[in-house]
């Protein structure tokens, strides 16, 4: 199982880890600690000497209530990063974390990789044909709504056969346009309450029926410090529990604050199942 970035083909029979860098002013767990170059800089080194993959950049919070925040203000906050980290780290896979599409081309301009969709399509009709123009890597995640609005979207009378149907439309769309390397993502408290996320991770294998590579995002969200009563600064042990627990039931990429957990996390995993395919 193997994605194309950038003419370069990623193996995802060992399990990978994609770190998350937001430079937003307002996120959930990290919110404005990277906003000038030098603190950027400093984090995506730290990311990469870790371990991580991937590096999945953000300019635009999707945590629940996130504040609007226009098209434009997203690009002037993103292209120059992107620059900057693609100029400083030659090798680095980036991932850009949007729902729009013309976000999305002018990232994979600026030299990104792949596009992370929280919405898989769902905000931004164009978004899959510039998926497909740009030949990339895409990340389909469910959710419903939008981030302003998900969690009072949380309704259903069976949570996984919804998600699989969801994502059977989603990736017939599409691979009818043309695009080669899909990614699934559960979206892990994304338009769902802490029990409804317990049941996607209970049944997290039931996704192979895709047979796309999977991507697990619970590091430090709701659904661990929320049942642990603590913060989510206190969540790292909880993320590492979670994890193992996602390659154990077959994700491919775990999308985390915390890369050093994460990888030697995979590295046990492997160590234990051998580097066999799931």
């Amino acid at each position: 199982m193997t994605i194309n970035c950038k003419g370069t083909l990623i193996d995802l029979t060992q399990p990978k880890v994609m770190g998350i860098l937001n430079i937003t002013p307002n996120s959930f767990f990290d919110g404005g600690k990277f906003t000038d170059e030098n603190a950027i800089l400093k984090q995506t080194e730290k990311l990469l000497n870790e371990g991580a993959t991937f590096i999945d950049v953000g300019a635009y919070s999707s945590k629940p209530n996130a504040e609007f925040v226009s098209e434009e203000e997203e690009i002037s906050r993103l292209i120059h990063v992107i620059a900057l980290l693609v100029k400083t780290f030659p090798e680095i896979i980036l991932s850009v974390d949007t729902f729009r599409s013309q976000v999305a081309d002018r990232a994979i301009q600026a030299g990104a990789a792949m596009i992370n969709d929280i919405s898989a399509g769902n905000l931004d009709a164009e978004m899959m044909k510039i998926v497909a123009k740009l030949q990339v890597p895409y990340i389909m995640m469910h959710m419903k709504g939008t981030p302003q609005t998900m969690q009072s979207l949380t309704n259903y009378d069976d949570i996984l056969k919804e998600m699989l149907f969801y994502f059977s439309e989603k990736v017939h769309i599409a691979r009818g346009l043309g695009i080669n390397d899909i990614i699934i993502d559960p979206g892990f408290g994304f338009a769902k309450t802490v029990e409804q996320n317990f049941e996607v991770m209970n049944k997290l294998e039931l996704f192979h029926i895709l047979n796309l590579p999977l991507l697990s995002g619970v590091s430090r969200k709701s659904m661990i410090y929320k049942t642990l009563q603590n913060a989510p600064q206190e969540a790292l042990n909880g993320t590492t529990v979670l994890n193992t627990i996602s390659l154990l039931k077959g994700a491919k990429i775990l999308r985390v604050h915390d890369v050093k957990e994460a990888v030697e996390a995979v590295k046990l995993f492997v160590a234990m199942r051998g580097n066999l395919e799931i």
